[in-house]
């Protein structure tokens, strides 16, 4: 199964972050990092932009500074990713994943990330998708 539409996408992708800027040992990490990330989904389309500093998920590149780094895939990948099923440089080898702008940047991501996949998890279960758990 698969996000209904770009709503659905920010709602549990953006979700995630939402989630991690108000927990105390994860907010401040990402804060720290300073980075604006976008992830470019397409079926359905979506464009959900991660501003670290400013604690804030938008929808669309408008309406906030610009992306550090963009990353592109489609949504099922991107929920797979968020459920730690997905291996990064696999994926990007593989043009899974494409990534624009500094990639470096998104490495300081990547510990964090692992810490983000339980309440992802939890949040999709909570609201009885399991029709996306992977």
């Amino acid at each position: 199964m698969a996000f209904k539409d770009s709503a659905e996408v920010t709602r549990y992708i953006g979700g995630i972050f939402e989630t991690a800027f108000a927990d105390p040992e994860i907010g401040p990490k990402l804060v720290d990092t300073g980075l604006v990330v976008a992830f470019d989904f397409t079926e359905p389309a979506a464009v959900v932009v991660i501003d670290m500093a400013n604690k804030s998920v938008r929808e669309g590149f408008d309406g906030g500074p610009a992306a550090t780094a963009t990353m592109s895939m489609t949504a099922d990948t991107g929920n797979a990713y968020w459920q730690g099923k997905v291996n990064l440089p696999l994926a990007m080898a593989k043009k899974k994943i494409r990534v624009e702008g500094n990639v470096a940047s998104l490495l300081k991501l990547a510990p964090l990330g692992k810490k983000l996949y339980p309440g992802y998890i939890d949040r999709l279960k909570s609201d009885g998708r399991d029709d996306l758990l992977v």
